[in-house]
């Protein structure tokens, strides 16, 4: 049986406790949902910070005392987002140089549904070179289909390295559509050897979560992308819901699900 990997994604950028009460914000609440869904069964901890007042932040002190009250917990992956909505410049990697095993690298730019992901190529080769430094594993977020073939030039650069892992982020307004049609075409598109994990939002997430499986790939569940567990009728989600929905299906497709110790090998950490 294969071993499939379960990404969590908690918090994101955007979502917020009137759009979802359960969305975890403080360093505690994040800590706490990642632990239970650690027990659930997730591997991977993709995690973003907040300031105080709740909006996004780049700065490294929340970053260290998320990743210290894990640490605390379990043994979870810990992956950082150097995302775009967190800033615009050099500050998104702050983050990276405390070590985590991951951190996000967008390879180019596309849109939000009120704003662009900008990602410069100057930027891009910073933060990777940055990874590099550090013994930090990009996960290479691909929000398009550009994103994927883009790679081998950061590849001859000498910025990011094979083998590779990457995120194909679908049904973002704005960016590539969340059908099954799309995500065969990036899958046949990823460079020989490369792992990939899904992130489907909103009403396309659990399609594509299955049909990711299905094609040998890894899944990301979590309020960052899917704020309902059901849209009818209408069932707000939690976290660790959305994880043991991952589990059943993984189970209900022959596989098994993948503990950290196993994903570390499968992702090329350990």
């Amino acid at each position: 049986m294969r071993k499939v990997i379960i990404t969590v994604a908690p918090t994101g950028n955007v979502p917020t406790k009137e759009d979802n009460p359960y969305v975890p914000v403080t360093p505690d609440e994040i800590a706490e949902d990642i632990y239970n869904c650690y027990q659930a069964g997730a591997a991977v901890a993709h995690i973003h910070a907040r300031d105080e007042n709740g909006k996004p932040t780049a700065d490294p002190k929340v970053f260290e005392e998320i990743i210290r009250k894990v640490k605390q917990k379990c043994d979870i992956i810990i992956q950082l987002s150097t995302g775009a909505r967190a800033g615009k410049g050099k500050e998104r990697g702050a983050c990276i140089e405390l070590k985590p095993e991951m951190a996000s690298l967008a390879t180019g730019s596309s849109n939000f549904p009120t704003a662009v992901n900008e990602n410069p190529p100057e930027l891009i080769e910073y933060l990777g070179k940055k990874m590099l430094e550090n013994g930090v594993k990009p996960e290479i977020e691909a929000f398009d289909v550009a994103m994927i073939t883009n790679v081998d030039y950061y590849i001859k650069k000498g910025v990011i390295k094979p083998p590779l892992h990457f995120n194909l982020v679908m049904n973002v307004p704005g960016s590539i559509s969340g059908t099954p049609k799309n995500l065969l075409h990036m899958v046949e598109l990823l460079p020989p050897g490369s792992t990939f994990t899904v992130t489907a939002v909103g009403k396309s997430h659990v399609d594509l979560i299955a049909m990711s499986i299905i094609l040998g790939g890894h899944v990301r569940v979590g309020l960052e992308d899917v704020l309902l567990y059901s849209y009818e009728p209408k069932v707000l989600a939690t976290n660790e819901m959305l994880v043991k929905r991952a589990v059943q299906i993984i189970r209900d497709l022959g596989h098994e699900v993948a503990t950290p110790k196993e994903a570390r090998k499968i992702l090329n950490l350990a």
